[in-house]
C-alpha cells in the first residue's frame, strides 16, 4: 500500500521496504503534482549523505578556532564522543561570553513537518540554554518585510495571508498586471507544503473568463504558459521608473481616484509633484522612462490608459524587491493601485507574490496548525539576517536598521540546523572568511552541502521521511499526518533527540523535552489545537482518528476574501497599522529616519550595477532566480536536479544574439565572471530572455575550487552577486542581479566534489 508524505513541493504516495522508497508519484488528490517530489527518494542514501557524526581535525586537534575550516578533513566520531565535545563546548561558552556571543542560525525552509521544524527546535533549545543572537527578516522579503508595515500596516506574510482569492480574480479581475513574473516554477513550492498545485488551472480559468495577463519582466516563460501573457521586457533594474511613469500619465490624463486617494491614504500630493518633476526638475514621463528601461512610451501610456479603464489588479513578484533600492517598485504597486482607487474591491488593488509561492490566493485559515513551542529569548541582541557575513567579519561594528542603531556582536560559536547560508548568501567567498572568525562552527545536516564543509561539528540529520511527524504548508487548509516512511539512513537522528541528549548533559533536559517523547508531543500538541478550534465552533478529530486518517481540513474562514475590504468599506472603522490608519505613500517615519537610500516615498534611483551603465567589462546583466528543479539547494543531489544539469554544471540561459556574438551554442560550459568572482555553468540558449541578459538559478552547491573560493566549479551564482544591502531602512538582500560576462570555458573540465563526502582523516 501506498503511504502519503508531506514535503515542501508537494504531497506525494510512495512504497516503502522499511529502507527505502519506491513507485514514488504525485498524491492523488493534487491536481498539478510537481516532478520536483523526485529528489526526495533518489538523495536518502546518495554518498552525499552525513553518515555518522563527525569533527573537523584541526578543531578536534587543536580546540576551538577558525584556522583550516572549510579546508581540513573530518574525523569520524561516534555519538558519544560528538555530544560529549558539543556539551562541553556549549557550556564554556555560555558560561565564558553568555548568550550573546551565539547566533543561533536556522532558515525556514528546513525539511516539512511541523514538529520538527528545524528552526523550531534550535530556538527552542538556544532558548533552554540562555538564549541566542537572532537573525530578524528573512532572504525571501526581507526588504518588503520590513517595508510594508510602513506602508499598509501588515507585514508580507499577512497581505499574502488575507490576500484576495483566485476564485473572485477569475470572476472579476479584467487585467493582471504582474512585475517581476507569475511563474509557475515557484508555484511547485510552500512553506511547510501544499497539497493541491490548484494555481495553474485557476490562471486558465481567469484567462477563459476574459482576464488578460501582462507581465513585466525581461524573461518571457517566468509566467505559466495558460496565462497567455503579453510580454513587456524592460532593462532589468528599471521597473520603478516604468511605474513611475505609468503613475505621470494616470495623473496627467485624470485617470486618478481622488475621492479615493483623500479617504483612504496620504502623502499623495508630495509623491505626485516628485513624479511631475516639480521638486527635482525631471518629470517622469513616458519618454523619460522609456530611456531607462528601454521599454516604448507609447507602450507605457497605453498600459496606463488600460490599467485605468479595467478591474486591474496589480501583482509585484517577491523578486522584485531582491535588488538595491527593492522597496521602491514594492511601494510603486501599492501606490498605483491606490491611484486607481481598486484596493479593496473584489479582483481589484494589489498583491505582493502571486507567482511567488503555492499559498497565495489561497483563502486565509481560521486558525494554524500546532507546532513546537520555541519559548522565550531573553538575548536582545538581533541582526537583519542578511547580514550576517558583516556580523562575523565586524565585530562591534555599528549599523543603521528601520530607524534603529544595532551593534553586531562578537560571536564565538554559530549553531545552524534547517537551511544553507552558503545558498541564500552572496559573495561566498567573502562569507567563507567570515564563518572563520567564529571559534566553532556546528550544523545538523542530512547532507554534505557547503555549509556543513565549512562547519566544526556536523552532526548527521534525518530527513523527514525518516520520522513521525504532523504537517500543512502555510495557508493550505490540508492538514496531514506523516508517520515515518523508513528508518534513518546511516546514523542519522532526529534534532529532537540531539537537542534532547545535549540538553540532559547540561542538565537541562527536562525543561527541553517536558518529558515527552516526539510522538507524545505530536498528541499533546494536536490535542490543544483541537481544543482551541472547539473553542471557536469548529469541530476536528481526536488524535487516534487524525494519525489513522489521510488527512482533514482546516476550515476557512471566507473563501471569497478580498484583500482590504473592509478597510475600503470603513477606514474609520477598520483602519491599517499605520500612524496614520491609512496607506502611507509617504511615509513620515520612514522620511524621520533621514536615509538618503530611501526616502519618504517611493523615487528613482539608478542601481550600481545595472546595463544602463554601459559597462564594457561586464556587459551581461545576470538573474538569479529560483531554480525549476528542485527547492533553493534542497537535494541538488536529487534525480530531477541532477538531469538539468549540462555536463554535471547548473545550466545558464542566454539570448541567442548574445551567444552568437561570442560563438557560443547549447551544450557549451560556460565562464561566468565578474570582479567578484566566477563560476561554470552550462549553456542553453533561448529567445525567452531579452537580449543582453542571462538567467542563472540559485542552489547548485557550492563546490569552491580549492585554491580560489571565488570560483565555484558547480554553478553557483552567489559567487558573483554583491553582498550588499538593499537599502539602509531593510539591510535586505540584493541576490537577483549583478553585471557579468560569460565566455566559453577552454580545457580540461576541473572534477566536481559536491557529489560525494569532503575527505576523513
Amino acid at each position: 500500500m501506498k503511504r502519503r508524505h508531506v514535503t515542501h513541493f508537494g504531497v506525494f504516495e510512495a512504497r516503502s521496504d522499511g529502507t527505502a522508497l519506491s513507485d514514488v508519484t504525485g498524491w492523488s488528490g493534487d491536481s498539478d503534482p510537481r516532478h520536483i517530489i523526485h529528489n526526495v527518494a533518489s538523495s536518502q542514501h546518495h554518498p552525499a549523505r552525513v553518515a555518522r557524526p563527525a569533527i573537523r581535525r584541526g578543531w578536534l586537534e587543536r580546540g576551538p578556532g577558525g584556522a583550516g575550516r572549510g579546508d581540513e578533513p573530518f574525523v569520524e566520531v561516534d555519538w558519544d564522543s560528538a555530544l560529549e565535545l558539543l556539551s562541553a563546548e556549549l557550556r564554556r561558552v555560555y558560561s565564558t561570553y553568555g548568550s550573546s556571543a551565539v547566533y543561533g542560525g536556522s532558515y525556514g525552509w528546513a525539511s516539512a513537518g511541523r514538529f520538527h521544524h528545524s528552526q523550531s527546535q534550535i530556538h527552542r533549545f538556544l532558548n533552554t540554554l540562555g538564549g541566542y543572537v537572532a537573525g530578524v527578516a528573512d532572504y525571501s522579503y526581507g526588504t518588503s518585510g520590513i517595508l510594508l508595515p510602513h506602508v499598509l500596516g501588515s507585514s508580507p506574510a499577512a497581505v499574502m495571508a488575507d490576500g484576495t482569492t483566485w476564485a473572485v480574480i477569475r470572476e472579476h479581475t479584467e487585467l493582471f498586471v504582474s512585475f517581476g513574473g507569475l511563474s509557475a516554477k515557484n508555484t511547485a513550492v510552500n512553506s511547510g507544503g501544499i497539497a493541491d498545485h490548484s494555481a495553474r488551472e485557476e490562471v486558465r480559468r481567469a484567462r477563459e473568463a476574459g482576464c488578460r495577463f501582462v507581465d513585466i519582466t525581461p524573461i518571457r516563460d517566468d509566467a505559466f504558459a495558460e496565462a497567455g501573457t503579453e510580454w513587456i521586457a524592460p532593462v532589468p533594474g528599471s521597473d520603478t521608473a516604468l511605474m513611475l511613469a505609468l503613475a505621470f500619465v494616470l495623473d496627467q490624463e485624470g485617470l486618478v481616484d481622488t475621492a479615493f486617494l483623500a479617504s483612504h491614504t496620504v502623502g499623495y500630493d508630495r509623491f505626485i509633484d516628485y513624479v511631475n518633476g516639480r521638486t527635482d526638475g525631471v518629470p517622469k514621463t513616458p519618454a523619460w522612462a522609456a530611456e531607462l528601461s528601454e521599454v516604448p512610451a507609447d507602450v507605457i501610456t497605453g498600459l496606463a490608459r488600460r490599467m485605468a479603464g479595467a478591474r486591474t489588479m496589480i501583482n509585484v513578484s517577491w523578486s522584485m524587491q531582491r535588488q538595491v533600492h527593492g522597496e521602491q517598485p514594492v511601494w510603486l504597486g501599492v501606490t498605483l493601485a491606490a491611484m486607481l482607487g481598486q484596493i479593496g474591491l473584489p479582483g481589484g488593488g494589489f498583491q505582493h507574490g502571486y507567482g511567488a509561492s503555492a499559498e497565495i490566493g489561497l483563502a486565509r485559515r481560521v486558525v494554524s496548525p500546532p507546532s513546537l513551542p520555541q519559548g522565550v529569548n531573553p538575548e536582545p541582541a538581533f541582526i537583519p539576517v542578511a547580514r550576517i557575513a558583516d556580523m562575523l567579519l565586524d565585530p562591534g561594528g555599528v549599523i543603521q536598521f528601520n530607524g534603529a542603531e544595532l551593534t553586531y556582536p562578537h560571536i564565538e560559536l554559530v549553531y545552524w540546523a534547517g537551511g544553507n547560508p552558503f545558498h541564500h548568501h552572496q559573495d561566498l567567498a567573502r562569507l567563507r572568511r567570515a564563518f572563520s572568525r567564529p571559534s566553532t562552527v556546528v550544523v545538523h545536516e542530512s547532507f554534505w552541502t557547503s555549509t556543513a564543509r565549512h562547519a566544526d561539528i556536523v552532526l548527521p540529520a534525518t530527513m523527514s521521511i525518516e520520522r513521525d511527524d504532523f504537517g500543512s504548508g502555510r495557508n493550505d487548509p490540508h492538514f496531514f499526518p506523516m508517520p515515518a516512511l523508513t528508518k534513518p539512513a546511516g546514523e542519522a537522528r532526529d534534532d529532537y533527540a540531539i537537542f534532547g541528549d545535549v540538553a540532559n548533559r547540561l542538565g537541562l533536559g527536562e525543561a527541553f523535552t517536558e518529558g515527552r517523547s516526539p510522538m507524545q508531543w505530536l498528541h499533546h500538541l494536536y490535542e490543544g489545537w483541537r481544543s482551541r478550534l472547539g473553542e471557536l465552533g469548529h469541530h476536528v478529530p481526536e488524535f487516534a482518528e487524525f494519525w489513522a486518517s489521510e488527512h482533514i481540513m482546516i476550515p476557512v474562514a471566507d473563501p471569497r476574501q478580498v484583500l482590504h475590504q473592509s478597510f475600503r468599506e470603513d477606514p474609520d472603522a477598520h483602519p491599517l497599522a499605520t500612524p496614520s490608519g491609512l496607506i502611507e505613500i509617504f511615509s513620515e517615519t520612514i522620511e524621520s529616519f533621514g536615509y538618503r537610500d530611501c526616502r519618504g516615498h517611493p523615487v528613482w534611483m539608478a542601481p550600481a550595477e545595472w546595463l544602463g551603465k554601459r559597462d564594457r567589462a561586464y556587459p551581461l546583466h545576470l538573474i538569479s532566480n529560483q531554480p525549476r528543479t528542485r527547492l533553493h539547494s534542497q537535494l541538488d543531489v536529487g534525480s530531477t536536479s541532477q538531469a538539468s544539469k549540462i555536463h554535471g554544471r547548473e545550466p545558464i540561459r542566454m539570448n541567442p544574439a548574445d551567444a552568437e556574438s561570442r560563438g557560443l551554442q547549447t551544450g557549451d560550459v560556460v565562464l561566468v565572471r565578474n570582479s567578484r568572482g566566477s563560476c561554470l555553468a552550462g549553456l542553453q540558449v533561448s529567445d525567452a530572455l531579452r537580449p543582453g541578459v542571462v538567467q542563472l538559478s540559485t542552489g547548485a552547491w557550492y563546490d569552491p575550487d580549492p585554491e580560489d573560493p571565488s570560483f565555484c566549479r558547480h554553478g553557483n551564482p552567489n559567487v558573483l552577486t554583491a553582498d550588499v544591502p538593499s537599502s539602509t531602512l531593510s539591510q535586505g538582500t540584493t541576490a537577483q542581479h549583478t553585471l557579468v560576462e560569460v565566455e566559453r570555458w577552454e580545457g580540461p573540465l576541473p572534477e566536481l566534489s559536491v557529489g560525494r563526502p569532503p575527505p576523513f582523516a
